[in-house]
Order: structure tokens, then C-alpha cells, then sequence
């Protein structure tokens, strides 16, 4: 696999979280793990197909971890892994700035 090279870190950090459904799973999962009715519930907007491949990029990425339990129905929680509250913990200021915001950017046609 080529290694990708960044121009700063920022470009390596939108790679990792790009598009607006993983900052929005990684704000949910930050209570503590979830499964994925609970998930798909929580991100409103976001299709079924959407919400797994974007569960299957970040558990790739390592953002998060997936737990399959053995029973009948069958049970998958979601949860953060270090790396990935990390990058909630980074991503807290940028929520608490647009939460500042939220009118203006709202009136942005």
C-alpha cells in the first residue's frame, strides 16, 4: 500500500474524519458504545448504507471499535477507541465555535 503524504496536519486529519457523517458518529459515541439501530436513530439524515460504510471506514481507520457478542439476536456495539476520542477532543473546540455561530451560519444563503 503507498503512504500517502500530507501537506500539514490538517490534511491528514480531514482524511481520516472527511464528510460530515463521522464527526457526527464520533459526537454520538462519545457517551460510551452504541449499537447500530441506536446509531441510526441519533444521526438523523444519515441512510442505513451510509451509516455502515461509514462504520466500516472508521473501525478500518481506527476511530472505533466494533464488538459482535454471541447470542441470538445477534448483538454489535460500536465505541470510540483511544485514537478516536482523540479526534473527538480535537473536534470539541470546532462544535463549541460553530455552536457560537450557529445563527450567522445559518443565515449564510
Amino acid at each position: 500500500m503507498k503512504q500517502r503524504k500530507f501537506t500539514c496536519g490538517l490534511d491528514a486529519a480531514v482524511t481520516v474524519m472527511g464528510g460530515k457523517w463521522k464527526g457526527l458518529i464520533l459526537f454520538y459515541l462519545a457517551d460510551g458504545p452504541l449499537r447500530f439501530g441506536q446509531l441510526r436513530r441519533a444521526v438523523e439524515g444519515i441512510s442505513e448504507r451510509m451509516l455502515i460504510l461509514q462504520l466500516k471506514e472508521m473501525e478500518h481507520s481506527g476511530l472505533i471499535h466494533r464488538e459482535e457478542f454471541p447470542q441470538v439476536p445477534p448483538k454489535v456495539e460500536y465505541s470510540l477507541t483511544e485514537f478516536g476520542r482523540s479526534l473527538n477532543d480535537a473536534l470539541a473546540p470546532l462544535g463549541a465555535w460553530g455552536e457560537e455561530h450557529m445563527e450567522r451560519i445559518t443565515e449564510i444563503p
